[in-house]
């Protein structure tokens, strides 16, 4: 919800769109950080234990805001709640991985992602209704309850799963099972230049609509609730081609169309369908190809899923970090510089396919 709505944060908490933006960035460092160590919870601990945990840490972060409602404590809240998501996907991807063949993966990690979408297609446009009809603090209390219900239900329906490892946790240990390995690396450099590119719009997109359009709360949550449908359609395309195509062909296609989706925008943002539909197109090829790279994320380490899926997170994390320190200062020179750096990123991000080749995937397309 954070950036549809970065300029109504803003203005509740009355601190400047750069330090907003910035401490955005902070909160992906410190999830960089935690994931790979929370997430090896759940090869000594179990798949469900690793899913409840996150899901803990994320209530936690609501509940420091609500109680200590100043830029701090929203700066806090972002980084709990953040860390909460990254512990949670991570593991819960792994669990899936481990009950499902790699030729039919993409479908079933495809059936969670449809929450996300739904997220944007049901939550935000409320989130927005919310804030116009309270204020900024308002949504914090509604999410931690959610997932409070959410976790009840996940602990008394979820069986139980057996540790993969008795090994306890090693922060650097972990790191170094995706270091010694190339297709780890590769895949790492796809997660960071494809979410480094994909922040530029993010950070960016809610200020450039107010900028050019004047659209006001309610408007935007709209507007969010349209790229929700992308993110939505994105998926479906996984769930049907992406395991018929190969998930590194799907990727590579996914980062081409994106490229071309982000360059229309300067021509078509000059009316607010044109731009609604731009972002439209960006946004279901970054869902496509984001979500065609989990299920060969999960293949890539076989032995240490949750570990390389917390590798991926921290890998989309930095890369969100770094861009929302700079994300803002591009954007002051002119909107084609973003479409310029998110294009730049791309590229980088489709050179990082070359050398992302594991088994499955060969003789998935032999």
């Amino acid at each position: 919800m954070v950036y549809p709505f970065l300029p109504a944060f803003r203005d509740g908490l009355g601190v400047p769109l750069e330090t907003l933006a910035r401490a955005i960035g902070s909160r992906s460092l410190v999830a960089a950080f935690f994931a790979p160590l929370l997430s090896s919870f759940a090869e000594t601990r179990g798949r469900k234990f690793g899913m409840l945990l996150g899901m803990i840490i994320f209530v936690l972060g609501t509940a420091i805001v609500v109680f200590w409602p100043t830029f701090y404590g929203f700066m806090l809240a972002l980084m709990f709640t953040l860390v909460g998501k990254v512990t949670f996907d991570p593991t819960m991807q792994a669990y899936l991985a481990d009950r499902v063949p790699y030729e039919r993966r993409s479908f079933a990690i495809t059936i969670t992602e449809l929450s996300w979408s739904g997220a944007f297609i049901i939550g935000i446009p409320l989130v927005g209704w919310v804030i116009a009809s309270l204020d900024w603090l308002a949504p914090f209390p509604l999410l931690g309850i959610l997932i409070l219900l959410a976790a009840l239900l996940l602990a008394f329906e979820l069986p139980r799963d057996l540790p993969r490892t008795s090994q306890a946790p090693s922060l650097w240990s972990n790191f170094g099972i995706i270091l010694r390995s190339r297709p780890a690396l590769a895949a790492m450099g796809l997660t960071v230049f494809s979410c480094i590119a994909n922040e530029f719009i993010n950070l960016t997109f809610g200020v450039w609509m107010e900028d050019s359009f004047g659209l006001q709360l309610v408007a935007l949550g709209g507007t969010a609730a349209v790229l929700g449908a992308a993110e939505l359609s994105g998926e479906g395309l996984v769930a049907f081609i992406t395991d018929r195509l190969g998930k590194r062909r799907a990727i590579f296609i996914g980062l081409v169309v994106n490229c071309l989706a982000v360059v229309s925008l300067p021509v078509l943002g000059t009316s607010l369908v044109g731009a609604v539909f731009g972002l439209f197109m960006f946004y279901i090829s970054f869902e496509f190809l984001i979500v065609s790279s989990i299920p060969l994320m999960t293949e890539v380490l076989p032995n240490a899923r949750a570990t390389m899926m917390a590798g991926f997170f921290t890998a989309a994390s930095v890369g969100r970090a770094f861009t929302g320190w700079i994300a803002l200062d591009i954007y002051a020179l002119g909107f084609p510089a973003t479409v310029a750096a998110t294009v730049a990123f791309n590229l980088l991000a489709i050179l990082s396919i070359r050398g992302l080749r594991i088994p499955a995937e060969d003789v998935l397309r032999g």
